[in-house]
């Protein structure tokens, strides 16, 4: 299994991993062991903040998977992330027992205070951890499944497959805001206290979930890299660029379509779970179609089709949307988002990464061309002549 993941590295891909293990050991060393004051020293609150730009990066590379090498512009991958965090929302939930205001040991606060008679059974289990993770991953693949079985063998496409991606994350936007759907209503879940028996304000808890988060990015790199870089993901790239001829080959263009969209959303998910316990809340303002078009243009950004750079853009936006919305330009923000998109497409249409790529790739080809010449006129001018 280890080969299968990393004998599709090249360098760049190595380098990306080496960063991405440094800084999810070097961080929560740094908040740890160094004293506060230190300049060196990475504070509790920003490790929580580093936490939330890895865990949207894990879904970019999510997005990029399905966007950037099989042409599916989901507008609602936001949905699976959402319903991630909420499955690993639900067991903190369960955690807090009789700690909680009303001091119910198994109902939550929100439950007690719109007087439900007992837990509802969706909720049954998930004070177990094992089967929290469990449904961290089949809830949003399961859903990702359904959706994609009924739209890629109706052979849905393009815009319109962006349309009902978008209407299915606004659908399930609404039934999170009922009260009575048992899920906190708007105020969604929060309140946490402790994740297997840690504290999770805790410095330490939190440095160890910014850790998890940096191993969940690379391990999600990996299955990326492992599935793109493979036989299979030669028929995405074809479906991408040409859906009727691939099938016309005889691929069964559908089923590569549904496993890699739910591949994907079990992603997504995993990087809503991980996202949870960072913020300290999850509500359904998470399902918003805006934050699903959000996560793509991060894609955009960074370099659709590249995975490194999909990552790299979730980063950089993210850090650009906390610099301007604490400042005079917040309520400016999604105007020069909606810019950044603009010039981007026009100016940078590869993202970042792809554009350097494009430079990067023909000089390195030219370099080596002139050092094989090089290499070459040298070994005709020390080769002995064979008239002598």
């Amino acid at each position: 299994m280890a080969h299968v993941l990393t004998r599709s590295l090249d360098r760049s891909a190595t380098v990306f991993l080496i960063v991405v293990a440094a800084v999810g050991v070097l961080i929560p060393l740094s908040n740890l062991l160094l004293p506060a004051g230190s300049m060196l020293q990475v504070p509790t609150y920003l490790v929580a903040l580093f936490g939330k730009y890895v865990c949207y990066a894990i879904l970019a590379l999510a997005i990029d998977l399905i966007w950037g090498y099989c042409g599916i512009l989901s507008l609602g991958h936001g949905a699976f992330f959402a319903l991630g965090g909420y499955a690993m929302g639900m067991y903190l939930m369960r955690q807090i027992g009789s700690r909680g205001v009303y001091g119910n040991p198994v109902l939550p606060d929100f439950m007690v205070f719109l007087n439900y008679p007992k837990l509802p059974w969706y909720w049954h289990g998930f004070d177990m951890f094992w089967f929290a993770a469990l449904m961290v991953i089949l809830v949003p693949g399961l859903l990702a499944f359904c959706f994609g079985w009924l739209a890629f063998r109706s052979r849905v496409t393009g815009v319109y497959l962006s349309i009902i991606t978008q209407a299915m994350t606004y659908a399930l936007l609404l039934a999170f805001f009922r009260n009575d759907f048992g899920f906190g209503g708007n105020n969604g879940l929060t309140d946490f206290k402790d994740i297997l028996g840690f504290n999770v304000q805790a410095d330490g808890t939190r440095a160890a979930l910014f850790a998890l988060s940096c191993l969940a990015l690379i391990f999600g790199f990996l299955i990326c890299r492992a599935v793109v870089t493979s036989k299979l993901g030669k028929v995405l790239i074809a479906v991408r660029d040409a859906e009727s001829r691939t099938r016309f080959l005889g691929y069964r263009v559908e089923s590569y379509k549904l496993f890699v969209f739910t591949l994907s959303a079990c992603m997504a998910g995993v990087a809503g779970a991980l996202y949870v316990p960072q913020v300290g809340i999850i509500n359904p303002g998470e399902f918003a179609p805006g934050n699903s078009i959000e996560a793509v243009i991060w894609v955009a950004v960074g370099g659709r089709g590249t995975l490194i750079g999909a990552a790299l853009g979730a980063v950089v936006v993210n850090y650009a949307k906390t610099v301007f919305t604490s400042g005079p330009l917040a309520p400016y923000w999604l105007f020069m988002l909606g810019a950044l998109f603009i010039l981007v497409t026009l100016l940078l249409p590869r993202g970042i990464i792809g554009t350097f790529n494009a430079w990067w790739e023909p000089w390195k080809a030219q370099r080596v061309s002139t050092a094989a010449e090089s290499a070459a006129r040298e070994d005709g001018i020390s080769e002995p002549n064979p008239a002598e």
